[in-house]
C-alpha cells in the first residue's frame, strides 16, 4: 500500500490525510485487540483435505500440522474464507477448474489457520452475519442502513451526511474502505510470506488477495464476487477477474468510489480482466446434457425439481417457511419435488423439523456427503418425488452439495448471491444487501434466471408459473447452452490461465492446456 505525502492511495487515487490516519488506527486497534506479533512465524505443511480429497484430489495447507513439508509443484493455491457461502463457492470453482486443467489444487482457508487471521476474520464475520439477519427481520433497517452500506448509495436524499458521520463510517464502495481493509489485511502478511512468492494463487475474497500481496506474493489472481463494483474489492498488485462486462466498466473507471463523487483515475487495464462467470468444471462441461435432461423431464410430465438453498448468514427463514408451505400441496399432487439444502445450520433443521411434523411422511433426510452423492446419482436417470432435506457437519460439504445437486435439478430458488452466476434455471428471491441486486440483473439479462422477486407473493407466483408451464424452463435452458458456447461460464478456467500462464481450450475430448 503506497503512502504519498502522508496519504494512502489506490492506483494513484489518494484518500484524505484524516482517512489515512483512521485506517492506521483501525489496523493498530485490531493488532492490539488480538495481540498481533509482527515477527510471528507460520510453519506450513500440506495434507489431504478432509472433505475435498475424494472429490478433487484437494490438498490443504495447514499450520503446525503433521503433513508433508510445503512443496507446491504443478500446483495452484486457492485461498478463501467463509463469509457466507459465496466465497467458498467461488474458491471451489477455482479448485475444480485447476484440477480439470491438470494442476493440483491447494486449499488455504484463513479460518482454519490458528492465529491472527482466525481472530480478526471471525470477529468481522460475526458482525456481518448479525447485520445480515437483522436486515431480513426489520425492513426499515434493510432499506435505510444495510442497502446503503452494501452499495454506498443512500436510500434517501440527504442521507450521505448521516451515514458518513454517524451510522456508517465506511461504506464498502469507497476507496477509504479499501485502504482500511488493506491495512487490516497486512496483519496476515506473515502467513502469506511463508508461501513461495511466485506461487500461482487464486483468491475468493479481497482480504485473501490483500494479505497475499502484503506478504510479497507476485502472482495473485482475485476471483471477484458480485456484479456491483465496490472499491474494497480492489488490491493493487493483484490481477482482478471480473465476472461481467458492466462490473468491468465500473471497476475500470472506479465508478462512485470517491466518497465526494469526484471522477477518479481509472484502474489500469493490466490489473483488470473480464473472464466470465466463476463456475465449476463439472457443471460447465455437462451443460448440454443436463439441460437436455431437464427438457426431457418436462416433456415426460415428471415432478418439477426445485432446489432451495439456505445462505451462510442464515437469513430469510420466513421466506423458506412460505416456500415450503406453498410447495407441500404440490408435492402431494406429484407436481413438484422439493430439495432444501440447509447447509451446516443445525439450528435451522431444529426449526424446520418442527414445522414439518404434520408432513413427516413426505420428508427424506440426507445428512452426509456420501448419502447426498449417491442419492443425486440415483435420480439422474430416474424420477424424483417428495421433500428432501440436506444438512452437513462441515462447510465444505454444505456448499458443494448444492453444486453437485444442481446437475439433477430443474430450477434453483436462491437469493442473487454467488449462485446468481451458475448455469441452472433460477428464481431469484429477495436479495440480502443491495450489492446482490446486480447479480439478479446479470442473470436475468443473460437469460438463465427470473428477475429478482422482491416479495414472498412474487416468489410463489414464479414457483407456480414454472411448475405448471414449460416456456420459461425451455427458454432458460436454451440460453444456458448458448451462453456456454460464447464462454460466459468460463471464468474459473480463465482465472487459472491468469495465474499459471497456461491457456485452456475446450475440445470434444475435454479441457486441454498448453
Amino acid at each position: 500500500m503506497k503512502k504519498v505525502n502522508g496519504r494512502y492511495e489506490l492506483y494513484g487515487n489518494p484518500i484524505t490525510p484524516a482517512q489515512t490516519r483512521a485506517a492506521d488506527r483501525w489496523k493498530a486497534m485490531l493488532a492490539k485487540k488480538f495481540s498481533y506479533d509482527p515477527n510471528e512465524k507460520f510453519n506450513l505443511s500440506v495434507q489431504d483435505h478432509p472433505y475435498g480429497d475424494d472429490i478433487f484430489g484437494l490438498k490443504e495447507i495447514v499450520r503446525e500440522g503433521d503433513g508433508t513439508p510445503l512443496s507446491i509443484e504443478n500446483g495452484v493455491v486457492i485461498s478463501t474464507i467463509r463469509m457466507g457461502f459465496g466465497h467458498y463457492r467461488i474458491a471451489m470453482a477455482g479448485v475444480s477448474a485447476a484440477k480439470a486443467m491438470g494442476f493440483t489444487p491447494y486449499w488455504l482457508d484463513l479460518l482454519s489457520v490458528p492465529g491472527i487471521t482466525t481472530d480478526v476474520i471471525n470477529w468481522c464475520n460475526t458482525n456481518y452475519s448479525k447485520y445480515s439477519r437483522i436486515s431480513q427481520r426489520f425492513p426499515w433497517f434493510d432499506k435505510y442502513v444495510w442497502e446503503s452500506l452494501t452499495t454506498g448509495e443512500p436510500s434517501l436524499p440527504g442521507l450521505n451526511t448521516l451515514f458518513n458521520n454517524w451510522i456508517v463510517t465506511w461504506p464498502w464502495r469507497f476507496t477509504k474502505t479499501q485502504v482500511k481493509d488493506y491495512k487490516m489485511s497486512e496483519l496476515f502478511e506473515n502467513l502469506y510470506g511463508a508461501l513461495p512468492s511466485e506461487q500461482p494463487i487464486l483468491t475468493s475474497h479481497m482480504w485473501n488477495a490483500m494479505g497475499a500481496v502484503a506478504g510479497g506474493m507476485t502472482n495473485v489472481v482475485d476471483m471477484m464476487f458480485d456484479n456491483w463494483p465496490m472499491a474494497f474489492q480492489l488490491t493493487e498488485g493483484a490481477k482482478h477477474a471480473v465476472q461481467g462486462p458492466a462490473g468491468y466498466y465500473g471497476f475500470r473507471v472506479m465508478r462512485g468510489f470517491d466518497d465526494k463523487g469526484s471522477i477518479m483515475k481509472p484502474t489500469p487495464s493490466d490489473a483488470l480482466f473480464f473472464t466470465g462467470q466463476h463456475v465449476d468444471h463439472e457443471l460447465v462441461e455437462n451443460i448440454e446434457a443436463d439441460c437436455k435432461a431437464r427438457l426431457q423431464r418436462a416433456d415426460a410430465k415428471e415432478p418439477r425439481r426445485f432446489i432451495v438453498t439456505m445462505g451462510g448468514a442464515g437469513a430469510q427463514r420466513e421466506l423458506f417457511k412460505a416456500i415450503i408451505e406453498h410447495a407441500i400441496p404440490l408435492i402431494e399432487q406429484g407436481r413438484i419435488a422439493l430439495f432444501v439444502n440447509l447447509g451446516d445450520h443445525q439450528d435451522n433443521w431444529d426449526w424446520l423439523e418442527a414445522e414439518l411434523l404434520p408432513h413427516k411422511d413426505l420428508v427424506n433426510t440426507h445428512f452426509s456427503w456420501e448419502e447426498t452423492r449417491d442419492f443425486a446419482d440415483s435420480i439422474r436417470d430416474n424420477p424424483a418425488k417428495g421433500l428432501h432435506v440436506f444438512l452437513y457437519n462441515n462447510t465444505f460439504h454444505a456448499v458443494y452439495a448444492s453444486n453437485y445437486l444442481m446437475r439433477v435439478m430443474d430450477i434453483m430458488i436462491t437469493k442473487p448471491s454467488e449462485l446468481a452466476f451458475y448455469p441452472i434455471p433460477k428464481i431469484f428471491n429477495a436479495r440480502v444487501g443491495g450489492h446482490e441486486m446486480w447479480g439478479a440483473v446479470r442473470g436475468a439479462e443473460i437469460g438463465d434466471s427470473t428477475v429478482e422477486t422482491r416479495t414472498i407473493p412474487q416468489t410463489l407466483q414464479a414457483i407456480d408459473l414454472m411448475t405448471h408451464e414449460d416456456d420459461l424452463l425451455k427458454m432458460y435452458c436454451e440460453m444456458i447452452v448458448k451462453n456456454k458456447s460464447i464462454g460466459l461460464y468460463d471464468g474459473a478456467y480463465k482465472c487459472v490461465e491468469l495465474a499459471t500462464g497456461k491457456k485452456f481450450t475446450r475440445t470434444p475430448e475435454g479441457i486441454k492446456i498448453g
